[in-house]
């Protein structure tokens, strides 16, 4: 399939790319983006569906049963054409099963549907992953939208910040070459608040694990915000490259490998099963507040 599916109400619209099912635009009622300009010097991505893994694997390596697979960070959902199985003016939903080339690298049937929902200011992205096989389907999943930094409202790149709903007392997860370390990391938040620069991800992403908030707000202290709702997520990444003009706000379910890490894929940090015949959601909304 080629081209972008579009949906939109009055106050959003958005496409998502059948490539990964990704969003790829969300613009508002005037058609201003509040999308990543996906810069090629720093970033081609959008908003890519994290499956079966979040981050990276040790070796890029999945282990499962005592056989290895090859797995690159991210998993390989990102990279697979979606089947468009529903579409209306408000919404589309996406399914990707397993075929020859997935089982080669991830030795599980799966069914994963994404479903894409406008309402009003919201946009609702609702996740199902459901097991047709007969064992025990173990996975992660994360989300990975890239907002426009600074957003086109006309205040300062340096103005933004994130505002997190609760106090995140704890450290958090340092990467080295994409692996959990063992040290943690101080904190960068003031309060609840996370002042946006430059500087901040100058050693790759924030990641709490856990993450105590629901909701983000991420915006300058004046005009249009983007309220982030991740209520089945219980980890957080929020990650740029420095001088970019995106920030990605990304809700998880599962994390990298910690350094050194050889069990089996069950055993991994933030994996989740789902049993034969049952399935397993989650959702994440973006709402444009004014």
């Amino acid at each position: 399939m080629t081209g972008l599916i579009e949906i939109a109400s009055d106050h959003l619209s958005a496409a998502i790319n059948p490539l990964g099912a990704e969003l790829t635009r969300l613009r508002d009622a005037q058609g201003r983006e509040l999308m990543t300009n996906a810069d090629p010097a720093f970033w081609t991505g959008h908003a890519p569906i994290l499956f079966p893994i979040v981050g990276r694997l040790n070796g890029d390596a999945l282990h499962v049963d005592g056989t290895e697979y090859p797995m690159k960070q991210h998993g390989f959902a990102r990279r697979r054409d979606f089947a468009l199985v529903s579409q209306d003016a408000a919404g589309a939903t996406f399914r990707l099963t397993d075929d020859a080339e997935t089982r080669a690298a991830y030795p599980f049937a799966f069914a994963l549907e994404i479903g894409f929902q406008i309402s009003f200011s919201t946009l609702a992205i609702a996740v199902r992953i459901a097991n047709p096989g007969a064992v025990p389907l173990p996975a992660s999943l994360g989300f990975h939208p890239a907002f426009a930094w600074p957003l086109p409202y006309g205040e300062p790149r340096e103005d933004h910040r994130i505002v997190f709903e609760k106090a995140e007392l704890g450290a958090l997860v340092a990467l080295a070459d994409g692996l959990a370390t063992p040290d943690p990391r101080p904190s960068p938040l003031d309060g609840t608040t996370l002042p946006l620069t430059d500087a901040v991800f100058e050693q790759d992403a924030l990641i709490w694990n856990p993450v105590q908030s629901r909701t983000v707000t991420y915006g300058a202290s004046q005009g249009p915000q983007l309220r982030v709702d991740f209520p089945h997520t219980d980890k957080l990444g929020i990650w740029t490259k420095p001088g970019a003009a995106f920030v990605c706000i990304e809700p998880w379910h599962g994390i990298a490998d910690p350094q050194g890490f050889t069990g089996d894929f069950r055993e991994k940090p933030g994996v989740f099963e789902v049993a034969p015949g049952e399935s397993w959601s989650c959702e994440m909304r973006v709402t444009l507040t004014a």
